[in-house]
């Protein structure tokens, strides 16, 4: 199991709970960016878990300029300095293929350690044909639903992307994992690895409180957080590790 970590208490969340690795991120509320370096280091402390870092530079599509390739390769090379077992990268063209000229590039800034390509596959044209691209790239994991709104909803289809990817890639079931449908998913997909948030709400310990002013968007809570829930993390760990093989 694979939990994206949005915080610190996350990744120590995950260890408690029995995770094996961590995706790295922040903004989770815009899919995740690129977390800091001071989170990598000391996530990178927690012993037990291997360590992911998402590279993006910001919400949004997953067509980037050379200016932000440039950036997300000098992200890879401060994940890698840090510490990091593993990158979690991905990049489309105009056309919603698999763009294979910066995905090179990243590639090369990761000097060797695991790949990941994420979701972006959930927004390109052809799943098969990313599958074959990000196979030439070198990458070992693609994170993907089956293209669908959950990893339930694409089970389906997470299994004809595994069996294309056979023994070349490792495919991560992600989106809407939980306790409830892990095993099910696991079960239709043959999926071998899961990635879920795990999230519950977590209320401010903040005593003053001035509710007139929002750091960000319009009627959003500043007093309270998702982050990942240790229980919820044990109870997907527990319901997979009854699951045959």
């Amino acid at each position: 199991m694979e939990v994206c970590a949005g915080d610190i208490d996350s990744v120590y969340a995950a260890a408690q709970g029995g995770a094996a690795r961590v995706e790295l991120c922040s903004a989770l509320y815009e899919g995740g960016i690129t977390p800091s370096a001071s989170f990598i280091r000391k996530a990178r402390e927690v012993h037990g878990l291997k360590v992911h870092v998402l590279i993006r530079p910001r919400g949004g599509d997953f067509l980037y300029t050379p200016v932000e390739i440039n950036m997300m390769c000098e992200d890879i090379r401060i994940a890698v300095d840090s510490g990091a077992d593993g990158v979690v990268i991905g990049a489309l063209d105009r056309e919603g293929r698999v763009d294979k000229d910066a995905c090179a590039k990243l590639m090369a800034a990761a000097n060797g350690i695991a790949v990941t390509f994420h979701r972006a596959i959930d927004m390109c044209r052809d799943a098969f044909e990313a599958i074959e691209d990000i196979a030439e790239l070198g990458c070992n994991r693609i994170l993907t639903s089956g293209l669908a709104s959950s990893a339930y909803i694409g089970a389906d289809m997470l299994r004809h992307m595994q069996i294309a990817a056979g023994k070349r890639m490792i495919i991560i079931a992600a989106g809407g994992v939980n306790a409830e449908n892990a095993t099910d998913i696991i079960s239709r997909s043959g999926c071998m690895e899961i990635h879920a948030s795990a999230r519950q709400k977590v209320f401010s310990g903040m005593l003053f409180r001035r509710d007139s002013v929002s750091m960000g968007a319009k009627d959003v809570d500043e007093y309270s957080r998702l982050s990942t829930n240790i229980n919820e993390v044990r109870s997907i760990v527990e319901a997979i590790s009854n699951v045959p093989y």
